[in-house]
């Protein structure tokens, strides 16, 4: 399971010049190699991702628990 907080964290590291991390930890590969190339779209993303970020988060549980629950006996 994705914990909100680190999520967060991990966002915060745009403010030290490594942007997309979070992106990397929710399952967003693509989009989060452009936005560690482009700064976050310039940080009009970084921006916007504050706000979905939970939703995020959110999403990936539910497929990781989707996925756990197939490998049940």
């Amino acid at each position: 399971m994705r914990s909100v907080g680190l999520a967060y964290g991990l966002w915060a590291l745009c403010l030290v010049g490594v942007a997309g991390i979070h992106r990397f930890y929710v399952g967003k590969y693509v989009t989060g190699t452009i936005w560690l190339l482009t700064w976050g779209l310039l940080g009009i993303g970084l921006f916007i991702d504050l706000f979905l970020m939970s939703g995020m988060v959110e999403r990936k549980n539910r497929e990781l628990a989707a996925v756990g629950s197939w490998q049940l006996p």
